[in-house]
């Protein structure tokens, strides 16, 4: 079974646009939790141009108050400032991206080798405080032994060429194939994988059906657009489904 977490960053997003509080995050991500979702992601960038640190503390308060099951998951670059906000909402998963400020969104993995040491450290603290951690990877099956030399639990595969590949199936294909063998070099090391980026439904299906061992997908772009249809509960549903078919 792979869980689902909604990555709530589009929805702040298109809030911030206007010095208003609609979308209420708060209202989708209890629409998400209620309709199955294992947890909600945010991303809390120092430009606060999606997700704020005052959004994070609210997440963490009602999750805490209406679903003390599900799991709250901090994306970000491991600076002081992200670094004391995962400690101060408890975050149960920390994903550390190496993202530069100033990026629109995460496009690629770390460089294990030469950003391992530094990693290593940033992972220990983290796992002081009680926090599961996963690194952002690029799906190069190499790459997957540096990554367990850093003491993280987990990996989150960049599927963002794979869901890119949409209307070429030699190249999705071929991005599935890597991905699966990304996913097997983790899975060889001790870490297990998480998946995210760019995951529609039916890509979600051939991803978990592909490799039923992923732990957990984390969606936004996607599942808010199909959300404008379908609304959030139904398209939570949608995309559960999509989670825990393993048969094609």
């Amino acid at each position: 079974m792979t869980d689902l977490s909604v990555n709530l960053n589009v929805a702040a997003l298109l809030r911030n646009r206007r010095e208003h509080p609609w979308p209420d995050i708060l209202d989708l991500a209890r629409i998400a939790l209620n309709a199955g979702a294992a947890g909600v992601t945010v991303h809390p960038r120092p430009d606060e141009r999606h997700t704020r640190a005052g959004d994070v503390r609210a997440l963490r308060a009602l999750l805490d108050a209406e679903f003390p099951d599900r799991e709250l998951n901090v994306e970000g670059y491991p600076d002081p400032r992200f670094l004391s906000l995962v400690h101060e909402v408890r975050a149960d998963q920390v994903t550390l991206v190496p993202d530069d400020p100033a990026q629109a969104t995460s496009d690629h993995g770390w460089d294990f080798e030469a950003q391992g040491v530094m990693l290593a450290e940033v992972v220990a603290g983290l796992k002081e405080h009680g926090h599961r951690v996963s690194l952002f990877s690029d799906p190069e099956a190499e790459h997957m032994a540096h990554a367990a030399q850093t003491g993280a639990d987990r990996v989150e595969l960049y599927t963002g060429p794979f869901g890119g590949s949409y209307n070429d199936p030699g190249t999705e294909k071929q991005e599935l194939d890597r991905l699966a063998e990304a996913a097997a070099a983790a899975e060889a090391q001790g870490l297990k994988v998480n998946a995210g980026h760019d995951l529609t439904v039916n890509g979600t299906r051939k991803l978990v059906t592909r490799i039923p061992s992923i732990a957990e997908v984390s969606i936004g772009h996607a599942l808010f657009c199909d959300a404008l249809t379908f609304g959030i509960a139904e398209t939570t549903r949608r995309y559960l489904d999509s989670c825990n078919l393993s048969d094609g």
